[in-house]
């Protein structure tokens, strides 16, 4: 299932080289990331291209980054935990991820599912990512402008919804955009913010509560 990216998009030297990303893999397994699938996509994805140049000795730290326009990319061990949880759906074929921002995310989540159906309200962002996208050489990734607060329905049903922002409360509206089986993954919360996850099962809605998590808020309209 995995695309093939453009090999000159992933050289680095240095701090942003294919030695560096082994050792943030190293680092994410020490955290517990335990899906090699994660890992090994991690490892051949050049963080430091989603970010400004003067960032790029930064990338492969456990943080988070400023993208511009007041977002900012998430710290790697998120995106492997968020990216785990949703590669542990029953199957992999379409994923809708609500924020493409910078569209690091995004490019994970290409390599471990059919078709990847992104979101991003910030015009800008919106722009920056689909040149970044093309230029990586991923194309099962369907970008749109728009509001993301409601999901998408048309796209629908999804086996992961991976939202990179975070709710006030859980995101109602998305449930029924689940397939069965299919997991919803989620940020909620304002200053006291928690990551969950809520299993479309036979049973019905089965919700998980993970850890605790920082994100930028969830916020409707387009700018």
């Amino acid at each position: 299932m995995a695309i093939r990216l453009n090999q000159n998009a992933l050289d680095g030297i240095g701090m942003t080289s294919a030695r560096t990303r082994a050792r943030l893999v190293e680092r994410l397994r020490a955290q517990g990331i335990k899906d090699e699938t994660v890992l090994s996509v991690m490892s051949q994805i050049p963080r430091h291209v989603f970010v400004d140049q003067a960032l790029a000795h930064k990338a492969y730290d456990d943080t988070s980054l400023p993208i511009g326009l007041g977002q900012t990319i998430s710290q790697p061990y998120i995106v492997a935990r968020m990216s785990e949880l949703a590669h542990a759906a029953v199957r992999h074929e379409r994923v809708l991820e609500i924020g493409t921002g910078c569209g690091y995310q995004t490019t994970v989540l290409a390599q471990l599912f059919k078709t990847v159906y992104s979101v991003e309200r910030i015009g800008g962002l919106y722009k920056m990512a689909r040149e970044r996208l093309t230029a990586l050489g991923v194309h099962n990734a369907r970008l749109r402008y728009m509001d993301g607060s409601h999901g998408l329905p048309e796209g629908a049903p999804y086996d992961a919804i991976v939202i990179t922002a975070a709710a006030p409360i859980t995101p109602q509206d998305m449930l029924p955009q689940l397939a069965l089986g299919g997991r919803l993954i989620f940020p909620v919360g304002q200053e006291d913010q928690e990551l969950r996850m809520i299993e479309a099962t036979l049973d019905g809605l089965v919700e998980t509560r993970l850890e605790k998590v920082k994100f930028v808020p969830l916020l409707p309209g387009v700018s």
